[in-house]
């Protein structure tokens, strides 16, 4: 007979989740910690929300009373492809080719919520993916999902770090996955291969100098010195990832709403510096390069075809 624990995981599966873990909800006092350090260097540039609710970051009791398991759930979004690295053309991160990813994972592990709460009707809830203030990288270590990368992206060893990460805080008593172990080694290929050396120290990212950060959240104008090396990426930057060796282990995804929309691999730079908001509206609804809005992404073409 299947526990509890076997038939959430079986579900989530059967939900399409490429893996499903459950970790211990305790405090992680040294998480918060770690986060501190990171923010007094300042390393979260203008993104001043990862300052705030550090108190429920740390323990998420703070964020469902009676929480006694977190449920840590990954989504495969490799799609096959590759840039042709065009000198005229701006290449877009691979988690952006598709549909955003935040209301097509959130369906689905509120999907699983619901039924978890048909097994057990009297537990209460909470489901995240990449909002609400959660550590989510580090419960996905806790649950056995993947390890930190020296890059700072979870890595599992079915499908590399090309995975979409969500949770469900619950206040049921699971079986509890163990800690996955780090297995970068002595490894430091993401390190030498980041071209703007934002890789601090390992597992320590300087968003000030990732290309990710700057052509995504940063708002305002390019630093010079840091508009040259930015290698042709107009919205996020995937280096890290692609010479991560257990990228290797990449399977394409079953999800349709993560292939590429026709030309969102790559756009030429100057069709998105004369792109009207229309235009952008239409490309671009409902898919993660709407973060940057059209402004943003024009500036990051102009920068490019300054250098």
């Amino acid at each position: 007979m299947m526990t509890l624990s076997e038939k959430i995981a079986a579900k989530a599966i059967e939900l399409g989740f490429a893996k499903v873990g459950f970790a211990h909800a305790t405090a992680h006092p040294e998480e918060a910690e770690r986060l501190k350090r990171w923010l007094v260097r300042g390393y979260h540039g203008s993104m001043r929300w990862m300052d705030r609710n550090r108190d429920k970051r740390a323990d998420v009791s703070i964020v469902l009373p009676g929480v006694k398991s977190v449920i840590s759930l990954a989504d495969n979004y490799f799609s096959g492809g590759h840039h042709s690295n065009g000198p005229a053309m701006g290449k877009i991160s691979r988690y952006a080719w598709g549909n955003d990813y935040h209301r097509h994972l959130l369906e689905r592990i509120e999907m699983l919520a619901a039924c978890i709460k048909e097994m057990a009707p009297d537990s209460e809830s909470r489901s995240y993916v990449d909002t609400g203030p959660l550590m989510e990288k580090m419960w996905a270590e806790k649950s056995g999902i993947g390890w930190r990368g020296k890059h700072s992206n979870v890595i599992t060893r079915e499908f590399g770090s090309w995975v979409f990460l969500g949770e469900i805080l619950t206040t049921l008593e699971l079986e509890y996955n163990d800690h996955a172990e780090d297995l970068c080694g002595t490894c430091i290929a993401c390190i030498e291969a980041c071209p703007t050396g934002a890789i601090a120290e390992p597992y320590v990212v300087d968003s000030n100098k990732c290309i990710a950060y700057l052509t995504i959240e940063h708002r305002g104008s390019f630093d010079g010195t840091i508009a040259s090396p930015v290698d042709g990426w107009l919205f996020g930057c995937d280096v890290c990832q692609e010479v991560c060796p257990w990228n290797r282990f990449e399977k394409e995804t079953d999800h349709p709403e993560y292939q590429p929309r026709a030309g969102n691999a790559e756009i030429p730079l100057q069709d998105a510096v004369n792109m009207t908001q229309e235009e952008f509206n239409q490309r671009f609804s409902g898919s993660p390069v709407e973060r940057t809005k059209r402004d943003g992404l024009a500036r990051n073409a102009s920068a490019l075809l300054r250098h």
